[in-house]
């Protein structure tokens, strides 16, 4: 059976959404010109329009460590049954330490078992945080991320093709075993900037027979000039409401955190 996401972080997504309000009081209602002020001519107004060009707004400084680190979600907004990590699940090495012969999906297996979709190249403020759900065996790895735009660019345009380049493929484990990758296209909450959603579902069996099934979902959003990374997967029940929650309240607190001033190490 489903289970739902935490109340807690239910309700910190519908928190979210009310946070954002927009205020009439700094609006002021122009009425006709003061008695004796001169009017301008057409001419002179639409000339004057045209002589200022509007100068572009400077991009925002890059995250500090303080920053990414405050954007992170926390145990707090998840709720029980999380609680901070003990470590990589066995899963990592056992599934996703695996090898595919075609070079994206081989790629992606590679991507999914380092956790990291923009690889070494791409330079920045990085910040990380592993939680785990041991009632549904699950885990969830989160990143904030202030890196060039062209590198996010190209990991969303990269993500974009595997539904259809590694919609079906096979893996052999470093044991062996032979197991059948899918790759879904997951539906995310539309927030940020450009954001892309996968769903990979791995099943195979272990060495005395017994069949295996990991899911695993990985979600990129760019939200100005940061990005938040995360993969929320296991052998339990990995709800894809509870993920797209995870994107909704970190999108959200990232955005405040960008509204706060500087914080610095």
């Amino acid at each position: 059976m489903t289970r739902t996401p935490s109340r807690v972080l239910v309700a910190a997504v519908m928190s979210a959404g009310a946070m954002v309000s927009v205020s009439a009081c700094g609006l002021i209602v122009g009425g006709g010109p003061e008695p004796g002020a001169k009017e301008q001519s057409p001419t002179a107004s639409h000339s004057a329009v045209h002589s200022v060009k509007p100068s572009a707004p400077a991009a925002p400084p890059p995250l500090t460590e303080a920053q990414a680190q405050a954007a992170l979600v926390t145990q707090a907004d998840l709720g029980a049954p999380w609680a901070p990590t003990q470590g990589a699940a066995t899963w990592r090495d056992g599934v996703l330490k695996s090898h595919a012969d075609v070079p994206e999906c081989r790629k992606l297996l590679e991507a999914l078992y380092t956790d990291d979709l923009f690889g070494a190249d791409a330079t920045g403020t990085r910040a990380v945080v592993g939680l785990d759900d041991a009632m549904d065996q699950t885990q969830l790895r989160y990143q904030v991320l202030s890196l060039e735009r062209a590198a996010v660019a190209r990991t969303l345009a990269w993500m974009r093709t595997l539904p259809k380049t590694c919609a079906r493929f096979t893996a052999v484990t470093e044991r062996g075993a032979l197991q059948n990758v899918r790759v879904d296209e997951a539906v995310l909450p539309v927030v940020g900037d450009e954001r892309q959603g996968l769903r990979v579902t791995i099943t195979g069996a272990t060495a005395t027979g017994e069949q295996t099934l990991l899911t695993l979902d990985v979600a990129v959003v760019r939200v100005g000039e940061d990005t938040i990374a995360l993969s929320h997967g296991g052998t339990g029940d990995v709800s894809a409401d509870t993920t797209k929650a995870f994107v909704q309240v970190g999108a959200q607190r990232l955005a405040d955190v960008r509204k706060q001033p500087r914080l610095r190490v």
